[in-house]
């Protein structure tokens, strides 16, 4: 067998494909409790990340990531679960990395925003996120990761903390901010953070979750502009415009809010996440996913735009075998075609 080619040499060859999405899926599927949307299911039912993995790599994902997505340790005493906090992180690497041996796939270790930072008490709080990035990323190396994504962050310092400590494995690091703003908590906008990121030796920097496609794309094309290394993004499938920027503002009718579990309104189709991954390869954008509610059906388009041919692609739609909408309709059912398109 050949050996894995590495994150930052695919890079070099053009556009990578990843997927994320996986706590949103899977508190669909019944395995995630709303709310602390903290990973239990990597240790309760480890075949249906598996089963999710394998979908997305079907789907034409080239990275599988590690479902470690707040499961930190301040995290898992929310759930009573700090106990098992090494035994999650290290079983969901491995489960990550057994699937992506199906596909030569890249396995990353996730790291992500923990709710503990705060820019007002810097020197406190650093030292409770160090810890915590410190065992994650530990873990993940020893587990195998080829890289590490740290993501969803609102803080630039929580940025710097997260590259220094993947920078001290050796490993490629992808930075990426949770963008419900225009603007990092410090007060600093997308374009800086990067940059700053960017000049502290992130290889990868860019935005994930929060904003929908079209109202993550100004911003991706500012950051494109500003900065020489890699460019990373992961919006999340829902309408969001400029009046609500993102799907933490989104409102439904007769309702306080749509986020996190009344979305489906908002949710965009595969076709609209296409778009979205030609328009991101055109603006120069090098690493392309999806991020909370994300299926397989939006990754398999992604890759079908981006040019690829993917295991998932044998059962893509083809419409003209439909027996009332497609190209050979039997006469017995013109009659009733007639009605049906009413």
């Amino acid at each position: 067998m050949s050996e894995k080619t590495g994150l930052l040499e695919r890079l070099s060859k053009g556009v990578v494909l990843g997927a994320e999405g996986y706590v949103f899926e899977l508190e669909r599927r019944g395995y995630i409790k709303a709310g602390p949307f903290v990973p239990e299911v990597v240790l309760d039912y480890p075949e249906a990340v598996k089963q999710l993995h394998r979908e997305f790599l079907l789907a034409g994902s080239e990275v599988m990531v590690a479902l470690t997505y707040y499961g930190d340790r301040e995290k898992l005493k929310v759930v009573g679960r700090e106990g098992e906090l090494e035994s999650l992180n290290r079983q969901a690497v491995r489960l990550a990395r057994e699937v992506a041996a199906e596909g030569n796939a890249l396995v990353a270790g996730n790291i992500a925003n923990t709710w503990v930072y705060d820019h007002h008490d810097k020197e406190a709080t650093s030292k409770k996120v160090r810890q915590i990035y410190t065992e994650q990323v530990q873990w993940a190396v020893d587990e195998g990761a080829d890289f590490i994504i740290a993501e969803t962050l609102e803080y630039l310092g929580e940025g710097l903390l997260a590259l220094e400590v993947i920078k001290k494995f050796g490993l490629p690091a992808m930075i990426t901010f949770g963008s419900i703003l225009d603007f990092v908590r410090e007060g600093v906008n997308y374009v800086e953070a990067c940059k700053t990121l960017a000049s502290e030796g992130a290889d990868i920097v860019g935005l994930n979750c929060s904003r929908g496609p079209e109202t993550m794309l100004p911003l991706l094309r500012d950051i494109r502009q500003a900065v020489s290394c890699y460019v990373a993004a992961q919006p999340v499938p829902y309408h969001t415009t400029p009046e609500q920027a993102a799907f933490q503002h989104l409102r439904l009718p007769g309702r306080e809010r749509a986020f996190p579990i009344a979305l489906e309104p908002f949710l965009c189709d595969r076709f609209e996440m296409a778009d979205f991954a030609r328009q991101a390869q055109e603006i120069g954008v090098n690493y392309i996913g999806i991020c909370c509610g994300a299926g397989p059906h939006h990754v398999r388009a992604m890759a079908e735009a981006l040019g690829r041919t993917t295991p998932a692609s044998r059962y893509s739609p083809d419409l003209a075998l439909h027996p009332m909408i497609g190209s050979d309709v039997k006469d017995k059912d013109r009659e009733f075609l007639k009605h049906w398109k009413d």
